[in-house]
């Protein structure tokens, strides 16, 4: 991190020319590191961080909750007004303020009603160093007033007439959506015929006889409260006539020839001409004395409504509508006129100074008509603050000469005109601090030899450190002859030698103090292999070695691994790896391939290969197969510009024949020692033709390939000097991109010094913007690879072209490729975040697309950020883990998976460019519902008796809610493992222990035990437990024992009895093992406790979400071990769990689909069953 310090670049008006040599000596803001040990020590004015909405609409329903969060140091303290006088909550036994914040909660739903706290509130949070104030946030409940008891009269007309049906709806906060129906719920259809107006109003331009029907229904849609108000039905008669008269177009609205429109700028303007006639008349649309917009016009109903999106003061002027039919055509003129609220050139920005320097606030903003600036200190106009000798006030910029720590505040900039204002908190914050060193002390750099060095010293002071560094204890200080010292305080050593090595300090010096720290750097020697594998013909079945020997430095140790082909070794017995060596024993044709040994350090990696050819064993004797002797005796012959021929006499073939020749060439000129590929040719042929490039000087090898490889090289041939020309081809993979944005960086691919042509390559760069200037702009620079435009306007498409030249002419016309300055962060966050919570692990965000223009950027999607409330044994934690979802391209909605029920979200939306994210919205929070619960995390059977068991356990870990109660059934399991009758048991939600009385003694009782919440049954846990036996009976028992085993008839008795047994286990063997079964685990299937056995819902997935592990049955009980303890399974819900089925909805033109319907879940058969009604309120608001 750094401490920087960058002139502050101003453009002055003439009426502020005597204070330019004031102004040219100030500096900017210091940038504070964002160490957090460091920021902890720092004092720092209160920054207002969130606030509620300026025009804030409030659900009556629900409590009351004004936002306002600020940070600053120390923590600062909140105060209130509202409308316009302080605002004391103390008095207010419903009004309450979040510990740690400046939040107010109004419970407004024990008692008290939203009106009251109708408003105008600002929130104000003060420190030591000043005051930040929010926004005015006007608070208002929205409303949904009913619709006027009205008696309407049946229409009767004659076909072909016109007809408007009113809708007037009540008025409500906000204004509703109002669409028309019929008393099925289906959308009226619409046509150029049959549509609605703006102001909600049915419009016929002529009727026809199917027009007819008694329920014409005007609908009102408030979304805040979700409810819907119903217009009464409206009877329309169409009378049939023989003939109805055609007549030219006239306008239902707007009235008369002209009208006016207003609308503010950023808005979307919406004109709408609606003309009644026979036959229906066409609707077209101009601007006069100039051209619609294109990409910002959109026609909507049926070409009856202009809308342009994002309007400004350039689309104000007049638009005409033309009615036509073939009757006539009548026009209609609406005159435009944009205004603008302001709107921010440059906002205030905070302001970090050291004692004794200078700096500036300015702010800037625009709109129609002009905004008035006005500033505030510490919440306070500046015109009645207390005076600061280091303060003066310039209209829209504040000036600060030779501050003191005194000099902090807070300042408010106003700009206001008759359609809003903006408000911008910037602070002034006067730090004295010595030099600190942010690095760790005794940081270990370890660097492979020949390779640059950084050794990092981040650091902060005010003012701002001097940075020195020096090696050993009594060095001098590095100069940047050899060193090269970088602003952020790194020292970097561009090539680092083993003399490199040792300790180096870095020292920050300011005139309140020094702080230094030590580093040190250890130069290795690189890792080399010194003994590559080799290529290799061996013939299959024998055995075959691999050499790879490996020097390294001796302080690192080096892995080495072999690869075949890029994969790894083939789990094989016969390849054996040792130090050294891969050996492959009884080699196939499937080893064929090439083999890699690969050394890694921690600071380098190097790899050298080989390739295996597996050929046929010879029979004895066998002649000599081996790759061929290189070609000799190379000639060149018939030289030309661009050609020239090339023969040569081939080597041995070494009983292999010759199948081709390759040609390589080296350009000795540029590329000296480099060899390429030119051609092949056939292995019968000698001698070939070459094309030539200008100006290389060329020579000449061949190699000789057969079955087995390819020779060594031939020796090279004599050189050949091609004459020089003008570049035949230009740079490839030219780009437009900005690295800033203010800049356009033009990259190339160079050519290489073969493809030049000739001396003195060079490259001509043009460019020009897309949609503005006409001529070209063009700079001829050397052969390098870049060239940086600086100056340009942000994100601005670029038409660019790259042409090569050298000392003989220019290449061939280039490719023109079109690219973009540099992008910048996006300026606006996303608006009118919706959240729909689907069920309890699933939410739907819908959110308003950003503008194009405020992207600054390539628009790569929107990001969703949203994390779960902590609870209250959790806050004291610094850290909240936030989840992210990025919803790629112009999507706007996105679905958020894996939520946990009974939970309090917060989230936000963010729109994402290739410079990175924009703003956030305004945060939304929402509950998810209450889900099933865990099973209970234990279940222990304690303190058995005769006829009772007690039974304790611990709740769900997960309850997922509330507990309402827990379930508990049980039944007797006989010595043949039979279940008894199932007894059903509710137990208190607050119970963690139970006694069962009145059991049977010396009995096994199977249990079944799960809590539920409002949403129904969790899973449950299984027990068995044993009551103890009779003391009296088991004694008694004994004494008879006791009394008949000395008696040898008794004896004889048992062993005739055990005889019998043994015959019978045999039989019983004997039918097993034929296929026989018993009937044992048939009758305890059917008798299975029916709460254990696999459920399946109705189908309620959700979208495309699904888990097939929702179709596996549930495990069931077993026997537990010794400490009758039973820990629940974990598992995973899936989107299916909690997945609702959708009542109805209506499609995008609003036409109703599906049915009404209600959930029904399957229940045990002992269980209560239960279901839904459905309900038409409901399915009304979730219909449209």
């Amino acid at each position: 991190m750094q401490l920087k310090i960058m002139p502050k670049k101003k453009r002055l008006s003439a009426g502020r020319v005597p204070l330019i040599l004031f102004l040219c000596q100030m500096i900017s803001a210091l940038e504070v590191p964002l160490d957090p040990k460091l920021l902890e020590d720092l004092v720092q004015p209160p920054t207002i961080t969130q606030q509620s909405p300026k025009d804030y609409i409030i659900d009556p329903r629900e409590n009351i909750v004004i936002q306002c969060e600020a940070k600053g140091k120390p923590p600062p303290s909140f105060s209130w007004t509202r409308n316009g006088t302080h605002f004391d909550i103390d008095k207010d036994p419903l009004v309450t303020m979040k510990p740690g914040s400046g939040t107010l909660i109004i419970n407004i739903m024990s008692e008290g009603k939203a009106e009251t706290y109708e408003g105008v509130y600002q929130c104000t949070a003060r420190n030591e160093r000043g005051a930040a104030i929010s926004n005015n946030i006007v608070v208002r409940p929205s409303r949904s007033p009913l619709w006027t008891k009205e008696k309407l009269e049946p229409i009767t007309l004659r076909n072909g007439q016109s007809l408007v049906l009113p809708c007037r709806p009540p008025v409500g906060l906000p204004p509703p959506i109002i669409f028309w129906m019929d008393n099925s719920f289906q959308r009226l259809p619409q046509s150029e015929r049959v549509s609605q107006g703006l102001n909600g109003d049915l419009y016929f331009s002529n009727v026809l006889p199917e027009d007819t029907r008694e329920d014409y229904i005007c609908y009102a849609r408030f979304n805040h409260t979700q409810t819907i108000q119903q217009k009464q039905p409206i009877s329309v008669k169409v009378i049939s006539a023989k003939s109805s008269r055609e007549r030219p177009p006239t306008f239902l609205t707007p009235e008369g020839n002209a009208s006016n429109k207003e609308e503010l700028r950023g808005n979307v303007l919406s004109l709408e001409c609606i003309a009644e006639g026979l036959p229906t008349p066409i609707i077209y649309w101009i601007k006069e004395d100039g051209i619609l917009p294109i990409n910002r016009t959109f026609y909507k109903n049926f070409k009856k409504t202009l809308q342009i999106i994002h309007v400004s003061e350039a689309d104000s002027g007049n638009y005409q509508c033309i009615a036509k039919n073939a009757l006539g055509a009548i026009h209609h003129t609406i005159s435009v006129t944009v205004k603008a609220a302001p709107y921010w050139i440059m906002a205030p920005q905070n302001l970090v100074l050291s004692p004794g320097e200078d700096g500036t606030l300015i702010c800037r903003a625009n709109g129609k008509p002009k905004p008035r600036i006005s500033w505030l200190t510490n919440g306070v106009p500046v015109e009645i603050a207390p005076d600061d000798p280091s303060r003066k006030i310039d209209g829209d910029t504040i000036i600060f000469s030779n501050v003191q720590e005194r000099s902090s505040a807070v300042y408010q900039c106003n700009a206001s005109n008759e359609y809003g204002y903006l408000l911008a908190n910037a602070f002034v914050n006067v730090l004295a601090e010595q030099p600190r060193i942010l690095t760790p002390t005794n940081t270990l750099y370890q660097v492979i030899a020949n390779r640059p060095a950084l050794l990092d010293c981040a650091f902060f002071g005010s003012p701002l450190p001097t940075i020195e560094w020096f090696k050993g204890a009594k060095g001098s200080a590095l100069h940047e002859d050899i060193y090269v010292l970088h602003e952020n305080g790194t020292l970097e050593i561009p090539v680092a030698q083993k003399d490199s090595t040792g300790t180096y300090t870095c020292v920050a010096r300011n005139k309140l103090g020094m702080a230094k720290n030590e580093v040190h750097l250890e130069i290795k020697d690189p890792t080399r292999i010194i003994k590559q594998p080799e290529y290799a013909v061996v013939q299959r079945g024998s055995t075959v070695s691999f050499e790879c020997k490996v020097k390294h430095d001796h302080t690192l140790i080096p892995t080495v691994i072999w690869l075949k082909d890029n994969s790894e070794l083939p789990s094989d017995e016969r390849f054996t790896v040792d130090k050294d060596h891969l050996v492959i024993a009884d080699v196939s044709d499937d080893d064929s391939g090439t083999y890699t040994c690969m050394a890694n350090t921690t600071l380098d990696n190097v790899s050298a290969s080989a390739v295996l050819s597996v050929v046929a064993p010879t029979p004895t004797p066998a002649p000599v197969y081996d790759v061929p002797n290189p070609p000799f005796d190379l000639e060149l012959t018939n030289p030309l510009d661009k050609s020239v021929q090339l023969s040569w006499t081939p080597g041995d073939d070494n009983n292999s024949p010759i199948t081709k020749f390759i040609i390589e060439y080296e350009d000795t000129m540029h590329e000296a020692g480099l060899w390429h590929h030119h051609t092949e040719v056939s292995g019968t042929q000698t001698t070939a033709q070459l094309k030539l490039s200008p100006y290389v000087n060329y020579s000449f090898r061949v190699m000789a390939e057969n079955s087995i490889g390819r020779s060594l090289p031939s020796e090279a041939s004599e050189q050949y000097l091609t004459k020089a020309a003008e570049p035949d081809k230009n740079p490839m993979a030219v780009e437009g991109l900005g690295s800033e944005p203010d800049n356009l960086v033009i990259t190339w691919k160079p050519l290489n010094g073969f493809e030049s042509n000739g001396p003195g390559l060079q490259y001509k760069v043009s460019w020009r913007q897309k949609d503005g200037d006409d001529e070209w702009t063009s700079v001829v620079v050397a052969n390098v690879s870049k060239y940086i435009v600086s100056g340009t306007p942000t994100f601005v498409p670029y038409l660019i072209k790259v042409q090569a030249l050298n000392d003989v002419g220019f290449a061939p016309e280039p490719a023109i490729v079109m690219g973009h300055s540099g992008e910048d962060l996006p300026m606006v966050a996303p608006g009118n975040v919706r959240v729909t919570v689907v069920n309890s692990t699933l939410a739907e965000v819908h959110w308003d697309p950003v503008p194009l223009k405020s992207i600054r950027g390539h628009l790569q999607g929107y990001r969703i950020y949203y994390w779960k409330a902590q609870s209250p044994s959790k806050r004291n934690r610094r850290h909240i883990e936030k989840k992210i979802l990025t919803f790629q391209g112009s999507k706007t909605h996105g679905m958020l998976p894996g939520l946990e029920p009974f939970s309090h979200y917060t989230l936000n939306v963010r729109v994402v460019n290739g410079k990175g994210e924009g703003p956030a919205s305004a945060d939304q929070v929402f509950n998810t519902p209450e889900g099933v619960p865990s099973a209970p995390s234990s279940l222990k059977i304690v303190n058995p008796t005769l006829d009772s068991l007690t039974l304790e356990w611990d709740p769900p870990s997960h309850p997922n809610g509330i507990l309402t109660e827990y379930t508990l059934k049980y039944q007797p399991i006989n010595s043949t493992h039979e279940l008894g009758p199932l007894v059903d048991l509710k137990i208190p939600a607050n119970k963690t222990r139970w006694t069962l009385k009145n059991l049977n003694f010396s009995t096994r009782y199977k249990f079944y035990f799960y809590a539920q919440t409002s949403a129904g049954s969790g899973s449950q846990i299984t027990e068995e437990a044993v009551t103890t036996m009779d003391e009296g009976a088991g004694k008694a028992m004994a004494s008879r024992q006791v009394d008949i085993a000395t008696q040898g008839w008794f004896i004889g008795l048992m062993c005739a009895v055990a005889l019998l047994i043994l015959i019978l286990l045999i039989v019983c063997f004997i039918r097993r093992n034929k296929g026989g079964k018993y009937p044992v685990k048939e009758k305890e299937d059917a008798r299975a406790d029916p709460e254990i056995q696999p459920m399946k819902e109705d189908d309620g997935t959700f979208g495309e979400y699904s888990d097939a592990e929702d179709h596996k049955p549930l495990k069931k009980g077993s026997r537990t071990p010794s400490d009758r303890t039973v820990k629940k399974e974990d598992s995973d819900d899936s989107l299916v769990d909690y997945g609702e089925g959708v009542n109805g909805q209506f499609n995008e033109d609003g036409s109703f689909i599906g049915q009404y319907s209600g959930k029904k879940e399957k229940e045990p058969a002992e269980g209560n069953e239960s279901s839904e009604a459905p309900s038409p309120v409901n399915a009304m608001n979730s219909f449209v």
